[in-house]
């Protein structure tokens, strides 16, 4: 069982995808977007990819920690394909296997953007795995930076805190802290915690309806 193994022994290309979705994509007649959580071997075992968006006014997600990603386009073939190109166009790296990249599956679909008048945004999360060496990123307007955090640290109980969103001061959030005044929290902490319940590792975290 996956759960017999250390977070970092879970975290392999052939354990996730023991435990990942495999099929691309579940009907959905709404606006979609998708997001790649990119996963590596690191200095300090396995490692994942994260971006920090760019303050940007009308952006819900402006100034948030986040997996590369956005809304699917109508020449996209499917949210995997989403996420290739969103990929690319936000930081200039390439998920697919002419790159080294595998695809390992998908985790549960996400409710995005509350403020979304009509049906909601549906987001697909996609899981890869890169083998080798970190790419050169090239980052557009639309993402500050872009870093790797390893898993240990993700699981590291230290690291997980009461988040205070200035945009709503009086609520608290479940978040995990990242370096460099950096939170993880909201859609792309559940997605976390999706990927480590899968993995057999469930972070200690608790969401309330609104977080």
């Amino acid at each position: 069982m996956v759960g017999q193994h250390t977070v970092t022994e879970a975290f392999t290309d052939a354990r996730l995808s023991d435990v990942l979705s495999q099929n691309l994509d579940i009907p959905y007649q709404g606006p979609t977007a998708a997001v790649a959580a990119v996963v590596r071997t690191g200095e300090r075992g396995p490692e994942m990819l994260f971006i920090e968006r760019a303050i940007r006014n009308g952006d819900p997600w402006s100034g948030h920690m986040a997996f590369p990603g956005g809304r699917t386009e109508p020449d996209d073939d499917d949210t995997f394909d989403t996420a290739v190109r969103e990929s690319r166009e936000e930081i200039g790296f390439d998920i697919t296997a002419d790159a080294g990249v595998r695809w390992l599956g998908r985790l549960s679909d996400l409710e995005g953007n509350p403020r979304w008048r009509g049906a909601a945004l549906r987001v697909t999360p996609h899981v890869c795995w890169l083998e080798g060496d970190r790419p050169e990123l090239t980052l557009n307007y639309e993402v500050a930076d872009a870093f790797w955090v390893s898993v240990l640290e993700l699981a590291d109980p230290g690291r997980h805190i009461d988040y205070h969103y200035p945009p709503r001061p009086d609520e608290r959030f479940p978040g995990i802290e990242v370096g460099h005044g950096r939170v993880i929290w909201g859609m792309t902490l559940r997605m976390l915690q999706d990927i480590f319940t899968r993995a057999g590792h469930p972070l200690p975290i608790q969401f309330s309806p609104s977080s």
